[in-house]
């Protein structure tokens, strides 16, 4: 047995992959401490996990939007909302949670530790007591890489010479934004006592792994990698909010097809979005069924349409299986556990990762994307296109097939491997 240190945060679908993978490392006979915001506890323990919450780190009490860190959907472009996240999560509050860090080290013995990878402040305390550690990666390879287009506008891979110049543009422009944070992040080197960065990637580069919790076949393939870094596959684990059960709310012999809409488990100004989605889809001939969430309430959505309810949450991952289409915000843990389950889908991104993972499902012909701004009526039309076109549902079993298929390696046995017995050029089929 072998005790685990994980921190990770409230950033919605981080959480379940991330306690997903504690969860089987405690089904494999090791404990396993969770430091995260108090809005996580719960979740944690139920799954045994002992637990603390940041002292000095932002904490979060819940998902609602009042307790958010940082609002992003208050930015106002793709280049202030990376700022703003650069400035209150990732980079801004290093100090602050390098020092939580240290204060549970110094209480508690560790062998080795799972860090969010947006914690920079945690990876850089874990360094510097010489802690084996990796770094979750509970998403796409986010790390400019060569062959992958740089993240954020939701591009395809370059195809001739127009597209490479414009990823090497885009690529300087983000290197230039991602180098905004090495001041506070530096000096949270300096107080810890480790060597600066030049650039933040190196404290990935300086971690025993990178572990990307998604199947390389959903991402986008690099022409490179560090060595460090190693796809385990998706964790399809559904969060405790949503409940275990699943009861449909309409009649057993209605077979119209059924659509599951979700956008988003952390609030991200979508409201009027959901609104215009339900006004869309009333009427339509498929049951549609609306998950809301911790951040939304019923009676922030108008809905009177008998084939359309909307609930706070339920199981995807027990719902799935019933489902002809999904519309989604694209976030890593609905896209990747839609496509796991051969279900094609609507992509409305709204921020964040979303409009690559939409990249993704697009450039693989598993889905359609519009615009989260987009009228009901455009809304409608793209559902009613899924519906109708078997391409989409063929290309979207294909995807999934693919997927399982990199779930059939348990990832804490690649976790034991890589942090416990130090085989880091391990063949992970062979384990």
């Amino acid at each position: 047995m072998s005790r685990f240190l994980l921190v990770t945060w409230e950033g919605g679908g981080v959480v379940p992959p991330e306690l997903g993978l504690a969860r089987r490392l405690i089904a494999r006979g090791h404990t396993v401490h969770v430091l995260a915001d108090a809005s996580i506890e719960a979740e944690a323990r139920a799954i045994g996990c002992s637990f603390d919450a940041f002292r000095q780190a932002p904490s979060r009490a819940s998902l609602r939007p009042e307790h958010e860190v940082f609002k992003s959907w208050e930015a106002g472009s793709p280049v202030a909302e990376f700022k703003g996240f650069l400035e209150h999560v990732m980079c801004g509050p290093a100090e602050r949670y390098a020092a939580d860090v240290f204060e549970l080290l110094d209480r508690h013995a560790f062998d080795a530790a799972l860090v969010d990878m947006n914690l920079l402040g945690a990876l850089i305390a874990v360094q510097a007591r010489g802690l084996p550690h990796a770094a979750l990666v509970p998403n796409i390879y986010l790390r400019p890489a060569p062959g992958i287009p740089p993240v954020g506008p939701g591009l395809l891979p370059a195809t001739g010479p127009l597209d490479r110049a414009r990823d090497a543009a885009l690529g300087w422009v983000s290197c230039l934004l991602w180098r905004g944070g090495l001041p506070p992040v530096n000096a949270a080197c300096a107080k810890a006592g480790v060597a600066p960065v030049r650039e933040i990637f190196e404290l990935y580069d300086r971690a025993d792994a990178v572990l990307v919790l998604t199947a390389a076949a959903f991402d986008f393939p690099a022409t490179t990698l560090p060595p460090n870094v190693r796809y385990v596959g998706p964790l399809l684990d559904d969060p405790r909010w949503a409940g275990e059960e699943l009861e449909l709310p309409w009649v057993a012999e209605d077979r119209s097809p059924l659509v599951l809409v979700s956008l988003s488990s952390t609030f991200q100004g979508q409201v009027q979005t959901v609104q215009r989605v339900v006004d869309g889809l009333s009427g339509l001939e498929a049951r549609v069924l609306v998950t809301l969430g911790p951040a939304l309430q019923a009676e922030d959505i108008r809905s009177s349409a008998p084939n359309v309810v909307c609930v706070r949450g339920v199981p995807h991952g027990r719902v799935l299986p019933h489902a002809r289409a999904m519309l989604t915000h694209s976030g890593h843990g609905t896209t990747i556990k839609a496509l796991a389950h051969g279900v094609p889908q609507v992509c409305m991104p709204m921020g964040r990762d979303q409009a690559d993972n939409a990249a993704r499902v697009v450039a693989r012909g598993a889905g359609l994307k519009v615009a989260h701004t987009a009228a009901p009526k455009a809304i409608r039309a793209a559902v009613e296109r899924v519906l109708r076109e078997p391409s989409f549902g063929e290309a979207a079993r294909g995807l999934g097939e693919a997927i399982r298929a990199e779930t059939r390696v348990d990832p804490a046995r690649i976790v034991e491997e890589v942090l416990l017995r130090g085989g880091r050029g391990a063949d992970l089929a062979a384990l």
